[in-house]
């Protein structure tokens, strides 16, 4: 609710603000960062509607570390912002690195995920698979294909 509150705080400050306050040009650029605020905004309230238990039970554990990962980086991206607009400088701030290590985490989740959906590779068929594409002489009558039809021939 922290992030609901001080987005409407900015939109409530967004909307004091005269239009002969700022640049024209920057019009449609705040038109659509207010569409996005309000977008999240109805993200958040949906997604706070459900209890975190109530939805963790419905999910597998992959499922789970994939939903806290991004529950994490975004609430780290909008304090990321949050800096941008107080003017602090957010790539000089602890933030970066919390971002970078959640990254981290994001792409081993990522490899798990991609190698339990490979194919898993079934060594009695494929031993099979090899023994009988390879051709073998054999021993007892030590023919090539070749000296077999000679013989057929004569």
């Amino acid at each position: 609710m922290l992030i609901a509150g001080i987005l409407q705080e900015e939109m409530e400050m967004a909307e004091d603000i005269n239009a002969e306050e700022y640049p024209t040009e920057i019009h449609d650029y705040l038109a659509t960062f207010e569409k996005s605020l309000t977008s999240v905004d109805e993200m958040l309230k949906t997604m706070m509607s459900v209890s975190r238990s109530e939805l963790l039970q419905k999910l597998e554990p992959l499922e789970q570390a994939k939903l806290d990962l991004v529950s994490a980086y975004t609430l780290n991206s909008m304090f990321w912002v949050y800096l941008a607009t107080q003017g602090i400088n957010p790539k000089e701030h602890p933030v970066k690195q919390e971002l970078e290590r959640i990254r981290t985490y994001m792409n081993k989740v990522k490899e798990i995920a991609d190698k339990k959906k490979a194919s898993k590779l079934d060594k009695g068929a494929a031993s099979r698979f090899v023994r009988n594409a390879l051709w073998e002489p054999n021993p007892e009558n030590d023919q090539t294909p070749a000296k077999a039809k000679k013989r057929k021939m004569n």
